[in-house]
């Protein structure tokens, strides 16, 4: 029967070729200039329909969604991204095809070609259409029904095209609204995005900017395609009940899909405290090898989580699984203690001595089962089916199902680690199946763990003494620490031939804080990879009080990366302000981070009698860390130190020195030989308060980007005989110029008698300048407004003549100069923060020096300032351009 021609959203027929679609895209490009790939990329067959969607920092920041359909990537640029709330209507701009290759493209399309800026790979997975019409009918119609089975959106979303571009227009906008179900959420729908890494490589936007990290991982794998005789139905891929049939019977032929060899695991989203809603249950977290176990027709692989085949390794286990149907089983080999507890060193003593018949694989997912592919089955569903197929297969002993337990996870945490085990997994029970690192599974450890590279051993009077061990961090091979502990005599003597085989004649270690050669210190090849426990990081970014677990085979060195908790605010109930324990010598513990002398007073008081010490600094920095990081990170970030408090010396430091800690990032400014500090993680703020950092001043650039403005901060800064009702007076008016220029702006108090007006920038080539242009724009709205009010603001910052005026400060907008963070405290009596603030809270009873240290985290938990900052971010291009018309009229 001949297939009927149904027409393309543009009314064309859908028999027009892949190419023919794809002239618009080529034509847009210049493949000599951008990496963006070419349509004549080959790209692996799927029997389910892609979908992907790319944050693009482009003119302005927006997400870009792609769905496969009819051999290209029908394509919208979603201008807010997407969101969870029903109650959200995000535009979608249609925009050209894409090639199915682009599915895997991250990176940076070149300044001054089409969609010039940076392209992370936010998420990306499988959809299906619903609903009786084809999705070629509904794109026609104007009302495309869709399921999206990604890593971070799951369930049914629609696109609907709105009304004005059905009767014609230059762009056709459309609009994409969750749909209400188990994965809606009523109100916060966009918190969705503060996932801000790549579900592909793991980078951030600055990372990718700059070129740093490892490349994305493809979208499918290479084994991943279509059975010979499987049916293909180009309206919706291979149909779900079909494939998903396990049992064939005689009145009914099936289509079973082909095993791939190998998939990629799914992997754990590392957090301090595990959820603890209806939505999700807790495992034990096994302290072994992650294993897959594919079996087809008798034949048993195991492979590791890289894919290498250790089924040799695991002889006994391969054995008792040679009988069971097809199936690809997830799980760990665990070797179990005399209590029946996982033993780490038991399973590493195993395997160096070939006695390995005593281990246990432990089961808890099945991905295929007799030709059926369960990775899109929920989770409950596929463990369901897992338990069913051990049961009738299995003998128990050697295979063994992994419960799961529904009450919170506070709980099974605690008891788990009442029993000095690991810890515990918890995972979304409706998720489907997702390779890589996703939302939906998260680890949660009653003793932190890390992996590392060990890159040298030391000896005291010829006997072993302690590893030197380090992570990789960008292009540099970071020193962490010393691991003294957790060797007996024949842990030891199985070690030292791996180490010897190793050697090396100079240290791997490279950047901040290397490790010189001392007597005894042999430098190693950084091959090896242990597992370690600590108690935490020290100030200078240290492991603490590290112990030896084993060796790890089943992961490269290269991958190796300091893997800190998440935020806990990312959970879903975020954790309580814990009680901090003191150490020896006095120490407190704050985000894993050491504080020495923790009682030292910074400021005599908060404007409440009491004073402020160094480790409520650090527990300062750690209640609204999570909210100020955006705001500071990828950005060369300098501090007010003060070690001695405010009353003792104090001193401006914007270079990494001697002993600079190892939770800092460093970065290269152009013109300056010496690398700047960076903060880009919460820990690294703990680190700043251990070195008394009590200010921070970043710049305003573009995060990632130095020589690109991401911000305007103008600084009304009041002289004496002026109000601090004056002051807000000023704030409004430079709001409402800069608003008239097509800027949005924001407004925080300055942590002094003055505040600040904000005013985000978009990036990419249309839309930001160089810093000379934007100082000068800065330059020009103060001018502006002085000139027409001459009695109240000097744009001139001579003392004289700032007497009963405003000094409206511009010069935060050039390339060097810095501004005080949102929310960094202030080296001035009373310990005030820069608070920011929502423009009704600028009026005449607004008192900044209600704003301290001691008061800031209850309020932000309050308010809803600058929450729309980042969607406000405007172009600077076109501001000038107004500015320019304005002057001109005048």
């Amino acid at each position: 029967m001949e297939q009927e021609k149904l027409p393309d959203v543009d009314g064309s027929q859908r028999g027009r070729s892949v190419s023919e679609k794809l002239q618009s895209y080529r034509a847009k490009r210049d493949f000599e200039k951008t990496r963006e790939p070419s349509d004549d990329v080959a790209v692996a067959p799927s029997d389910r329909l892609r979908f992907v969607i790319q944050k693009h920092d482009a003119t302005r920041l927006h997400y870009d969604l792609r769905l496969e359909l009819d051999g290209v990537f029908k394509s919208w640029a979603v201008t807010k991204g997407p969101s969870l709330d029903p109650g959200d209507k995000r535009l979608a701009v249609e925009v050209e095809d894409h090639p199915l290759a682009y599915g895997d493209f991250e990176g940076t399309i070149p300044k001054g070609e089409y969609g010039g800026g940076t392209v992370l790979l936010w998420d990306r997975g499988f959809w299906e259409p619903e609903g009786k019409l084809s999705p070629q009918r509904q794109l026609e119609k104007g009302d495309l029904k869709i399921t999206l089975h990604g890593d971070r959106l799951h369930g049914s979303f629609v696109l609907v095209r709105m009304k004005r571009d059905r009767e014609g227009g230059k762009r056709t906008n459309w609009l994409l609204i969750k749909h209400r179900d188990a994965h809606a959420v009523d109100g916060e729908g966009e918190a969705i995005l503060k996932a801000d890494t790549s579900i592909a490589s793991g980078r951030s936007m600055s990372a990718i900017a700059a070129g740093k990290g490892r490349s994305p991982k493809p979208f499918l794998l290479a084994e991943n395609v279509l059975a010979p005789d499987a049916e293909w139905d180009s309206r919706k891929g291979l149909a779900a009940k079909e494939r998903r049939s396990a049992k064939p019977t005689s009145s009914r032929k099936t289509v079973a899909v082909k095993m791939p060899s190998f998939i990629e695991p799914q992997f754990c989203r590392s957090v301090e405290r595990p959820a603890n809603g209806n939505d999700w249950v807790h495992e034990i977290k096994f302290d072994g090898y992650r294993i897959q176990m594919r079996i087809e027709a008798g034949k048993v692989t195991l492979k590791t989580r890289k894919g290498l085949d250790w089924s040799s390794k695991f002889a006994a286990i391969a054995e008792a699984a040679r009988s069971l149907p097809d199936a690809i089983i997830d799980g760990e080999i665990v070797a179990l203690d005399s209590h029946g507890s996982p033993d780490f060193a038991a399973l590493q003593a195993a395997l160096s001595e070939g006695k390995t018949d005593d281990l246990v694989f432990f089961a808890f997912d099945l991905l295929f089962e007799e030709g059926a592919d369960l990775r899109e089955l929920a989770l409950l569903r596929r463990k369901e089916q897992l338990k069913t197929y051990l049961d009738e297969h299995a003998d128990g002993v050697v295979l063994r199902y992994v419960a799961h337990f529904e009450t919170g996870g506070d709980a099974v945490l605690k008891s788990a680690c009442k029993l000095s085990l690991e810890g515990i997994v918890s995972k979304a029970v409706g998720a489907p199946y997702v390779s890589g690192r996703s939302d939906t599974w998260t680890k949660a450890k009653c003793r932190a763990g890390h992996e590392v590279v060990i890159g040298g051993w030391s000896t005291t009077a010829g006997k072993f003494r302690s590893l030197l061990v380090g992570v990789n961090r960008g292009s540099h091979f970071i020193y962490v620490g010393r691991v003294g502990t957790g060797y007996g005599a024949s842990k030891v003597a199985s070690l030292l031939p791996r180490l010897k085989a190793v050697a090396a004649p100079k240290s791997p270690f490279t950047g901040a804080g290397a490790p010189k050669r001392e007597p005894g210190v042999t430098w190693l090849k950084p091959e090896l990879v242990a597992e370690i426990e600590f108690a935490g990081w020290t100030g200078d970014g240290m492991v603490r009080q590290a112990a030896f677990k084993g060796l790890r085979e089943d992961k490269p060195a290269e991958e190796v990366e300091t893997e800190l908790p998440a935020d806990p605010a990312e959970t879903e109930t975020p954790a309580p302000r814990p009680t901090r324990a003191r150490g020896r010598g006095g120490r407190a513990d704050v985000m894993g981070v050491s504080i020495s002398h923790p009682d030292k007073p910074l400021w005599p008081d908060a404007e409440d009698g009491r004073p402020v010490s160094k480790q409520d600094l650090a527990e300062y920095f750690e209640a609204v860390g999570e909210w100020m990081l955006p705001h500071i990170k990828g950005r060369p970030c300098s501090l007010v130190r003060a070690p001695d408090g405010i009353g003792g010396e104090m001193f401006f430091q914007r270079h990494a020195g001697m002993g600079t800690s190892n939770l800092f990032e460093l970065v290269r400014v152009f013109g300056d030989k010496k690398p700047y500090l960076q903060i880009d993680r919460i820990e690294a703020l703990a680190a700043a308060a251990q070195v008394g950092g009590i200010e921070l001043h970043p710049w305003n650039c573009a995060p990632g980007d130095p020589e690109t403005p991401g911000r305007l901060v103008f600084d009304l800064d009041p002289g004496p005989g002026v109000s601090f009702g004056d002051v807000i007076a000023a704030a409004k008016q430079m709001r409402e110029r800069l608003e008239a220029l097509g800027l949005v702006t924001f407004c925080k108090t300055t942590g002094g008698k003055g505040l600040h007006v904000v005013a985000p920038l978009a990036s990419g080539k249309r839309a930001s300048v160089d810093w000379p242009k934007a100082k000068d724009f800065a330059r020009r709205v103060c001018a502006e407004l002085a000139s027409e009010e001459p009695t109240r603001y000097v744009v001139n910052m001579a003392k004289r003549l700032r007497n009963g005026r405003i000094f409206l400060d511009y010069l935060r907008n050039d390339r060097m100069a810095t501004a005080v963070a949102p929310l960094s405290p202030r080296a001035r009596p009373g310990a005030h923060a820069s608070m920011p603030l929502t423009w009704p809270q600028v009026k005449s009873d607004l008192d900044p020096s209600r704003y301290t240290v001691r008061t800031v985290p209850g309020l932000l938990k309050k308010t809803k300032a600058w929450a729309e900052y980042d969607a406000a971010a405007g172009s600077i291009a076109d501001a000038i351009k107004k500015l320019g018309k304005r002057a001109e009229a005048a």
